[in-house]
C-alpha cells in the first residue's frame, strides 16, 4: 500500500494509507510554554480509520499523543506542567521547549515514509540544553497494520552533566515516566494492558519487558484496536521498565529512568529507537505477541 504526505511547511507532516490519514506529526506547534512546547504526532489511527490517540486532555493538557517528554532533565522540565519536588508536584520556572530547527529528511519508498529533523532544546529562559537528530519512519506492515518507528540522538550542548530522571528517583514510588509516551483514547480507559508475560492492568506499571501493548475498544463502533510498542535491544537500560495507566486512562510508555538517573556529561550523546506497532482489532495475547515481532523487524 503507497503512502502519501502532505507537508503543510514549517507546521507539520501528514501521511496517510489510501484515503487513511495515519498520523500528523506537528513539528512546530502552537503549545504555550507552560506545557514545554515539543513536536508531537497527532492524530493517530489505525489502516481502518480508527482514532488511537488523544490530544491535550483536560486532565494531562501537555499529554500529546506520541511525544518524547522527559520530565526531569537536570533542572528543566521538558514534560510539560508542574515539576516533582519534594513530595509534591510544583510549578517552577522551568518549562523548556525542544524546537525544530531544519528538516533533513522528507522523503517517500512506496510503503515507508521517512521524516528527519533537528531541534534544539532549551531552557524556559533560551540558554542552550540538547542538540537532538530525529528521525520518524511509516511502514504498512499489512492489510490491517502499520509500524512507526521513533528514532533519537540527544547531544548535551548545556556546559554541564545533565541527569535524566523521573517522579520516581525523585521519591513518588511507581511514577517513572519519561520518554516516548503514548496516550490512548478515552474510550480505552479500563482496556488491557498487554506484557509478554501476561494480560493485567495497572499492577503491570514498572514491569521490566522488551515490549508492552495496550488493547481497547472504541466508542461508536465498538470495534478494538491493539497498540504495541518495543525497544530497540541497543537501548540504554534495555529492556527498561514500563510506565502503563489504565484505570484512570490509556497510556503507555518504555521509561529508561523509571527508577535511576542516566547521566549524560556535557558534550556526550544518547540515542534510542522504538517501534510502535498499531493494528485494527483486538489481536489478544498471542497476536500481540506477533505484532511485538513485526515491531522487532521494523527495528531491523
Amino acid at each position: 500500500m503507497t503512502l502519501h504526505a502532505v507537508h503543510t511547511i514549517g507546521r507539520s507532516v501528514a501521511v496517510s494509507a489510501g484515503d487513511v490519514e495515519l498520523f500528523t506529526y506537528v513539528y512546530r506547534p502552537d503549545t504555550p510554554v507552560l506545557e514545554s512546547p515539543k513536536p508531537y504526532v497527532h492524530p493517530i489511527r489505525t489502516l481502518g480509520g480508527a482514532l488511537v490517540s488523544l490530544f491535550r486532555p483536560h486532565d494531562h493538557v501537555w499529554h500529546k499523543g506520541i511525544a518524547w517528554s522527559l520530565p526531569h532533565v537536570g533542572e528543566h522540565n521538558f514534560w510539560g506542567g508542574p515539576t516533582y519536588v519534594e513530595g509534591e508536584y510544583v510549578q517552577l520556572a522551568n518549562n523548556g521547549s525542544a524546537t525544530h530547527r531544519e528538516m533533513t529528511t522528507l522523503e517517500a519508498d512506496g510503503d515507508r515514509f521517512v521524516i528527519g529533523h533537528t531541534l534544539g532544546w532549551t531552557s524556559q529562559e533560551g540558554a542552550p540544553v540538547i542538540e537532538e537528530r530525529r528521525a520518524l519512519s511509516a511502514t504498512v506492515v499489512d492489510a490491517f497494520t502499520w509500524a512507526l518507528v521513533f528514532e533519537t540522538t540527544m547531544t548535551n550542548v548545556s556546559g554541564a552533566t545533565l541527569d535524566f530522571g523521573s517522579p520516581t528517583t525523585k521519591g513518588r514510588e511507581n511514577a517513572g515516566y519519561g520518554g516516548l509516551f503514548w496516550r490512548g483514547p478515552r474510550s480505552f480507559t479500563d482496556g488491557v494492558v498487554q506484557s509478554p508475560d501476561g494480560a493485567g492492568g495497572d499492577e503491570l506499571r514498572g514491569t521490566r519487558a522488551e515490549w508492552f501493548g495496550f488493547r481497547g475498544r472504541h466508542d461508536e463502533s465498538g470495534d478494538h484496536s491493539t497498540i504495541v510498542i518495543v525497544d530497540d535491544q541497543a537501548n540504554p537500560r534495555h529492556p527498561p521498565r514500563w510506565f502503563a495507566r489504565t484505570e484512570d486512562f490509556a497510556c503507555l510508555n518504555p521509561a529508561p529512568f523509571f527508577s535511576e538517573e542516566l547521566a549524560l556529561p556535557d558534550g556526550e550523546s544518547v540515542s534510542f529507537r522504538y517501534a510502535v506497532v498499531i493494528a485494527d482489532g483486538d489481536r489478544g495475547e498471542e497476536g500481540s505477541a506477533l505484532l511485538a515481532e513485526q515491531g522487532r523487524k521494523a527495528l531491523r
